[in-house]
């Protein structure tokens, strides 16, 4: 017997998923150690592996979704960073690109650059943008430079000269003089992280590369520590942000490709079973303790965006309004993000309205309920007041809910002083949770122009399939799609996503100025490093294949379209078709009369597994099952003013059928608890999966 272990780091719990044989898997689901999250991880395995007695030698594979790099830059625990840039270029980093998220508040201050000023040193020298030697390197300066950086005491070098995308010879000359002064800082190049125009863009992404790079460093090689003493010595993968693995020693090279690595796990799995159940259209909504998020799929794919503003806070404005965290460019799926989850704290603002998050309890205190210190109300308090979640039966037992502190506390914080029944409060607090909530799902459908009502929605986290019935109604969807192991899903998904490594070269002309072939040649040389990279994590050229894109833009135009360059490769006329279509299809219009400009090429290199890495069938372990009744009991729920409290039977996720069970019904499992309100009802359709049906309230 051979397993899968995919490991799933959260602000509030770290979850794992083992996946054998036959699609044979087991959950844990522990508290997180934000003080040492590899910690949680060897408590997770130390309670996964003897119970069903595997052993590590039995561990094939481990794939971690992380936020140590996410953490590392929001908490400004990264280290010291030092940049080398062009004469002239020093404050690229202070003037930004003079973006403002919010446009009318003059209070807004924008993050402190993480190379300060006195920190960044400049050199002579000049590339033009075709490549062109205009100044030598004066090599001089760069080793006054890099001797000036280590009197400093910074940790870290970052390098980033103008246009160096074009011509990296002065960049890798740099290298060799800060390695000829014998420093081992690590040191990061921008012809290496981000071999892109657009100089701010490109010089960010390699300081941020650079400044959490030692901390990433660290903590992989610590939780390698940590498997290694548990005696498994499978390769440990990481997930990436835009949806890949990747193996370690890229990921700690290149920590900015998994700043998003948790989030997109659970896009990825939900991705591969809508394709599995026939869902062509699906809107996914992860709920965990601290936020909730949001992502679309549609025709079976999910949505990459090119960069990622980290640190600027879940703010919607910041969608379209950028500039108010560290820039990034890097692939990554486009999640929405805001700050409601399970955790997420409740009070009456000035104005005396209701409002919950975005500050949330996290792993420590946590809620009133959990009995850890917490003295506000959160959001998961209100759950269990309102019945909707059991103050048994959470993670299977193992997690005590005092159901009576978290009356306590929304009496007294809430109900009290907006005159309200306590029952009146906490669904107030359910329905303004939901209100924030859906504003993600609507800035993935709506807001792009495509309508809810069209989708399902898969729901998945811990308090994702709590929320879902009224969240759906908010938003007229009439399906529901609820995924085997929905309080871990995360952890599952990172089982499914093959490895790939993804690159980008700056390829600036006209198409009209393209000769047949010149595309496949310069995609000729991206794919000799996507298979060298391969070629290093096991893949050989039989398991490595090649996706194309292409990011193209009418000329005059300041944002590009990424479209599949794999017609264009030999026919600059076909490619510029291919964007015409997506053109017309994103925006509106096509013009076949404006000059279509080629900006960059990118290649996806994959590497394909030998065996399918989604099974076809999943058995859960059930050890999450209802006490007692034969699986079955029944408690007192309120379902809102209307319906009021009703005697609710309560069943196992095993004990739901193919044939329909209609609402009210809360179905709790390990992981996770499914609450069906009256109107709705439910029943389990194919891989494990439950669907509910959506009627009105």
């Amino acid at each position: 017997m051979s397993f899968r272990i995919g490991i799933d780091i959260g602000g509030t719990f770290t979850d794992l998923v083992l996946l054998g044989e036959a699609g044979r898997a087991l959950t844990v689901k522990v508290p997180s150690t934000p003080d040492d999250f590899s910690r949680s991880i060897a408590e997770s395995l130390e309670a996964a592996l003897p119970r069903i007695g595997v052993s590590g030698a039995e561990i094939d594979e481990v794939i971690h979704g992380t936020t140590v790099a996410t953490n590392a830059l929001l908490e400004r625990r990264g280290v010291r960073t030092g940049l080398i840039t062009t004469a002239g270029f020093r404050d690229v980093l202070e003037i930004r690109r003079l973006r403002m998220p919010r446009l009318y508040d003059l209070r807004w201050q924008k993050p402190e650059a993480l190379a300060a000023r006195i920190d960044r040193v400049e050199v002579d020298e000049r590339i033009d943008h075709g490549g062109r030697i205009l100044q030598p390197l004066d090599e001089g300066s760069v080793r006054a430079a890099v001797d000036k950086l280590l009197d400093n005491g910074v940790q870290a070098i970052a390098v980033a000269l103008i246009n160096s995308y074009a011509n990296d010879r002065h960049e890798r000359r740099i290298a060799e003089i800060v390695r000829e002064r014998g420093a081992g800082v690590p040191l990061c190049l921008s012809c290496d992280v981000h071999p892109e125009i657009k100089e701010y863009e490109r010089t960010s992404t390699t300081v941020v590369n650079a400044y959490i790079l030692p901390v990433v460093g660290t903590y992989l090689r610590s939780l390698e520590r940590v498997l290694r003493r548990l005696e498994i010595y499978a390769p440990l993968r990481i997930m990436q942000s835009n949806g890949g693995a990747m193996g370690v020693e890229a990921a700690a090279a290149k920590p900015v490709n998994i700043i998003e690595s948790g989030p997109s796990a659970g896009v990825v799995g939900a991705a591969e079973i809508a394709r599995k159940l026939g869902y062509e259209n699906v809107l996914t909504f992860d709920m965990g303790g601290t936020t909730a998020k949001a992502a679309m799929i549609e025709g079976g794919q999910y949505d990459r965006v090119g960069e990622l503003d980290v640190g600027a806070g879940i703010n919607f404005a910041a969608r379209l309004l950028k500039g108010g965290g560290y820039h990034v460019s890097v692939p990554a799926i486009d999640i929405a993000e805001v700050g409601a989850g399970g955790g997420s704290l409740v009070r009456i603002d000035a104005g005396g309205a209701l409002c919950a998050g975005p500050e949330s309890a996290g792993a420590m205190p946590g809620p009133v309920c959990y009995d850890q210190g917490g003295s506000v109300a959160t959001v998961t308090d209100a759950n269990v007041v309102l019945g909707f979640i059991s103050p048994t039966q959470l993670v299977g037992g193992e997690l005590a809910i005092k159901s009576g502190l978290s009356a306590q506390a929304v009496r007294e914080q809430i109900a009290g002083p907006l005159g309200v029944s306590v029952d009146d409060a906490a669904f107030g607090i359910h329905r303004v949770a939901n209100a924030t909530m859906a504003r993600a799902l609507r800035a993935v459908s709506s807001e792009r122009g495509r309508d809810p009502r069209q989708f399902a929605l898969m729901v998945f986290g811990g308090n994702g399939p709590v929320h879902a019935a009224t969240l759906a109604r908010s938003l007229d969807i009439s399906t529901i799609v609820i995924p085997p192991v929905a309080g871990v899903f995360s952890a599952l998904g990172l089982l499914f996503p093959a490895t790939e490594h993804h690159f980008v070269r700056t390829f600036k002309r006209e198409l009209v100025d393209m000769a047949r072939g010149d595309a496949a040649a310069a995609f000729a040389a991206l794919e000799a490093d996507g298979s060298a990279a391969l070629a290093r994590e096991g893949f050989g050229a039989d398991m490595t294949e090649y996706e194309y894109q292409a990011d193209l833009r009418y000329r005059g135009e300041n944002t590009n379209l990424t479209v599949d360059a794999s017609q264009g490769l030999d026919d600059p006329r076909a490619l510029a078709d291919v964007f015409g279509r997506e053109h017309e299809r994103t925006y509106g219009y096509r013009s076949d009369e404006e000059a279509v400009e080629l900006v960059n090429l990118r290649l996806i290199a994959r590497g394909r597994s030998a065996e399918a890495r989604v099974p076809d069938t999943l058995s859960v372990d059930e050890r999450g099952a209802v006490a007692g009744g034969n699986g079955r009991r029944r408690r007192e729920v309120f379902f809102g003013p209307a319906a009021g409290r009703l005697e609710t039977p309560v069943i196992d996720r095993a004990r739901v059928g193919e044939d329909w069970v209609d609402g009210p019904v809360i179905v709790e499992e390990y992981d996770s608890t499914t609450v069906v309100p009256p109107g709705c009802r439910i029943r389990r359709i194919g891989w494990d999966t439950l669907t509910i049906e959506v009627g009105p309230e």
